[in-house]
């Protein structure tokens, strides 16, 4: 039988890391300026995707 691979293990673009306070502060500040953002979703993980559960 073949392993099942964990969706996590495949490649990702960036190597991942936690972002720093400055680069959650700028996406703040961007968010709260932008009159036409509204509603939205921004992911901000590094391109570590991890789904649910």
């Amino acid at each position: 039988p073949r392993r099942r691979r964990r969706p996590s293990a495949g490649p990702r673009p960036f190597r991942p890391r936690l972002g720093r306070p400055e680069e959650f502060a700028r996406l703040a500040a961007f968010v709260i300026e932008n009159p036409m953002l509204n509603g939205e979703i921004i992911r901000l993980d590094g391109a570590l995707r991890m789904g649910p559960g």
